[in-house]
């Protein structure tokens, strides 16, 4: 064909090679070069009319002219058949556009249908982390609550210690007809003032001030010799008490204090009423001048042997504490996950109930001395070895 019509040939081939992208993304070019390629197609329209006239002219002439006239003919069945060739290719590109037509619309269909699916499962995912942060923000919060209501507990526990150091005296007073002096002769004003044989005996009643128990036994210390004012006064006795709670006595490491004129001892509300009671024995003489040597040795002996077997169970106590917390260390580092959930089920499920003190009711030492023996029996029909107290690690300093 004529190098005249480089548009028209070049959009046959287009047509012939074009894949589906292309069709998508480079149709515009496409339909530019179509419009060119039908230019020149009407221009080979043109140019076959006026064939056709030259035809026919050529007719009339045919004999001067057969030979052209069959060239002519030749050419003009060419052209004929071309222009049906193209016809038909036009026919062809103008459904494959249709079909290209519908095919972009279910693109773009499907395309928004996973635009909506995207944003939805990144609404959910949005949602889900929102909800893990509450529940982790929650967890924060009940654990610091938990931790402030153990605080507030303790503060609770140590605000009212003096009251409760206060009720336990006057009881155990009551119950062993003791005199308790609401409001002592003398300067000052004690926390307790029990009167024994003539002789005034002040337990006053020390708590933290607050929840930091680091500066406690400095303060301990420092009541030792505010204390001093009281032994200045007449009939007061030389021994002080400072009554402590249960729960601070690990942070102490010295429970006696000898200030040349009078002595100091830090004791728990649990050994009240045996202190009370050792101190009682001097009413069993008539005048503190008529007791013996020995009789003094041995009221010394019995508050000695108090002061250390109430150091002592401390001690064992904080021993065991050191031992069972190793234990439980270990159970969490040692054991298998399984197991260690199973473990922390059965520990959940168990609940320990011991004896109930009641304020009306002595607890009798003979009735422990019973027990004491009677499980004892039970130990050695089992073939238990009995650890001896004194076997267990003592420490010099207490």
């Amino acid at each position: 064909m004529n190098s005249g019509y480089e548009k028209l040939n070049l959009f046959f081939e287009r047509i012939t090679t074009i894949t589906f992208f292309q069709r998508v993304f480079n149709w515009k070019s496409l339909k530019s070069l179509s419009y060119q390629a039908y230019e020149e197609f009407k221009t080979l329209i043109s140019i076959s009319k006026n064939l056709s006239q030259d035809i026919i002219q050529l007719k009339n002439d045919i004999s001067i002219h057969k030979n052209d006239n069959e060239h002519l003919k030749n050419t003009n069945q060419t052209l004929q058949s071309e222009m049906k060739i193209l016809q038909e290719k036009l026919n062809a590109n103008t459904m494959e556009n249709s079909q290209l037509k519908r095919e972009n619309t279910i693109f773009k269909q499907t395309e928004d249908a996973r635009r909506i699916k995207y944003e939805q499962d990144v609404s959910a995912l949005n949602l889900i982390r929102e909800q893990i942060q509450g529940d982790r923000k929650k967890e924060i919060d009940e654990k610091h609550s938990e931790e402030i209501d153990k605080i507030n507990s303790l503060k609770e526990t140590w605000s009212h210690h003096q009251e409760k150091v206060k009720e336990i005296i006057k009881m155990i007073c009551q119950k062993h007809t003791i005199e308790y002096v609401d409001k002592v002769p003398f300067k000052g004003s004690p926390d307790n003032t029990i009167k024994i044989c003539d002789e005034f005996f002040i337990l006053d009643a020390k708590s933290p001030a607050s929840d930091d128990l680091n500066n406690f036994p400095t303060y301990i210390k420092s009541q030792t010799e505010s204390v001093k004012k009281y032994v200045k006064e007449e009939n007061v006795r030389k021994d002080i008490f400072l009554v402590i709670p249960s729960n601070t006595s690990d942070t102490i490491s010295r429970f006696c204090y000898n200030m040349a004129d009078y002595n100091v001892y830090i004791v728990t509300i649990d050994v009240l009423e045996p202190l009370i009671m050792a101190l009682k024995k001097i009413e069993d003489y008539e005048f503190v001048n008529q007791l013996s040597p020995e009789e003094r040795e041995n009221i010394c002996r019995v508050i000695g042997k108090f002061a250390h077997m109430t150091k002592r169970r401390i001690q064992i106590d904080q021993f065991f504490e050191r031992q069972f917390l190793d234990i439980l260390n270990k159970c969490e580092s040692d054991l298998p996950h399984e197991i260690l959930e199973k473990v922390i089920d059965y520990e959940k499920s168990e609940k320990l109930n011991p004896p109930q003190e009641k304020r009306t009711k002595l607890i009798s030492s003979k009735e422990l001395e019973i027990d004491s023996q009677k499980i004892r029996r039970e130990i050695e029909a089992k073939e238990i070895k009995v650890i001896n107290i004194q076997e267990l690690p003592a420490n010099e300093n207490m």
